[in-house]
């Protein structure tokens, strides 16, 4: 089978700019800084390539995690003593530094929510609640992730408004001119994927926003799989929304961001309410907090927030641009060698892509390659990938997924390349 072209081209994958020199890019430097890759599974070594799904955790961020934990746990906010002003100084610092990863302009922009899921919800329920009604519409692609295709349903069931759905071509790129087709007088939202947790998909989302405000049309960007691999520059891509998870950023799990333009957060009722997200409440009446702190309902996930900031900072301590350089040569390596192998096909070929590659065998069930992958020590992903209309689009009931991070390496995917030679060789034709 032929590989197809390179699949980054020459176009740059990110927009911001470091805001300082690193050292050169060294992934054997880095793969020192993750414990949890250095382990055997079935007796071989561990082969992690289901970094979708969750990304492993520096050192750096398992220590800020047991550290606050053991010497500074408290409630942030409310406290007046040593340990509650300690956290919610960490707490806040991160909201700081979330801000300049994303180049937000103001701090009041940054929302802390449970993931990419919650802050689709919050925007549904908040924002969406608000501007939706009957025969109104909001605008998603073939490619998106349930959490971007239910709470849609859910709110225009409710609002009696329409989901609209963009189309996508054979090799898993968006429609352009039937995408801009759909952009209609009833639009009120277009929420779209930035990067395709199962295809891998850089969708040229600076483009699409410029369609949409062109009808003054707001956006919401999924960067769920885009934050770990791209430099996210919110206001160069002029979104109104960024959604992003920590655990998918090397941080933990249970955290993540809503970036917010602050106008529209201004004009949003909050979607929970309970502490911290008041200014007063009286049985008569309840006045809310300033942004971002409406949106922020309830003891937080304080130690995810401060683990998500250590996580920002392991960041920022290494090379990007050569980090992604790595992840381009990793994943077009990848792309050659998997799709060389007998009765494989690629499930996505676009011509812009980052940090993932999904096949099928023929004749060999996805959840069948997966299993025998992991005898091999070898994590990969089996299924539909929370994606099943863009399984339904290409025909397949699932695809066998390999995503990559800034830890792995040519030799991992020579030994997933002997993984699934194994499956055929169990598979005979």
């Amino acid at each position: 089978m032929t590989a197809p072209a390179d699949l980054r081209a020459s176009t740059p994958r990110g927009g911001a700019v470091a805001r300082g020199a690193k050292t050169a890019f060294d992934v054997k430097s880095v793969r020192g800084d993750f414990p949890i890759l250095h382990q055997a599974v079935f007796g071989r070594p561990l082969v992690y390539l289901d970094n979708a799904a969750t990304a492993q955790k520096p050192r750096a961020v398992i220590d800020a995690l047991t550290g606050y934990y053991a010497r500074d746990n408290a409630n942030i906010h409310r406290g007046l003593h040593q340990l509650s002003e300690r956290a919610t100084a960490a707490y806040e610092e991160t909201r700081s530094k979330v801000r300049r990863f994303l180049n937000a302009a103001l701090d009041r922009e940054i929302v802390f929510v449970r993931g990419t899921t919650e802050a689709i919800n919050l925007v549904a329920q908040s924002y969406g609640r608000t501007h939706l009604g009957p025969g109104d519409e909001v605008l998603i692609t073939t490619m998106e992730h349930h959490s971007n295709i239910v709470p849609w349903q859910i709110l225009c069931g409710e609002k009696g408004a329409r989901l609209r759905v963009a189309p996508i071509g054979d090799d898993g790129e968006l429609l352009l001119d039937e995408f801009e087709a759909l952009l209609g007088p009833r639009t009120r939202l277009l929420s779209v994927v930035h990067v395709s947790n199962a295809l891998g998909t850089i969708n040229p989302v600076k483009r699409l926003v410029e369609m949409a405000h062109r009808r003054n049309i707001p956006v919401l960007l999924d960067g769920a799989q885009a934050a770990p691999h791209l430099k996210v520059d919110v206001r160069d891509l002029d979104c109104d929304f960024y959604a992003l998870s920590g655990h998918k950023l090397f941080g933990p799990t249970g955290i993540g961001v809503l970036y917010g333009r602050e106008r529209l957060l201004e004009a949003m009722p909050p979607w929970q309410g309970g502490g911290d997200m008041i200014a007063s409440v009286s049985f008569e009446k309840t006045t809310y907090n300033r942004l971002p702190y409406r949106f922020e309902a309830g003891t937080p996930h304080i130690a995810g927030v401060i683990g998500l900031g250590a996580a920002l900072d392991y960041l920022e301590s290494i090379d990007r641009d050569g980090c992604i350089a790595h992840e381009d040569d990793v994943l077009a390596y990848a792309t050659r060698t998997i799709a060389a192998l007998p009765r494989v096909r690629l499930v996505g070929t676009a011509r812009r892509k980052t940090g993932i590659l999904s096949f099928v065998v023929d004749g060999v069930h996805p959840h069948d390659i997966g299993t025998i992958l992991d005898r091999q020590g070898i994590a990969i992903r089996a299924g539909h990938h929370c994606t099943q209309p863009l399984m339904d689009r290409f025909g397949v009931p699932a695809t066998a997924r390999a995503s990559f991070a800034l830890y792995n390496t040519r030799e991992e995917v020579d030994a997933l390349a002997a993984g699934v030679r194994r499956v055929l060789e169990v598979f005979r034709a």
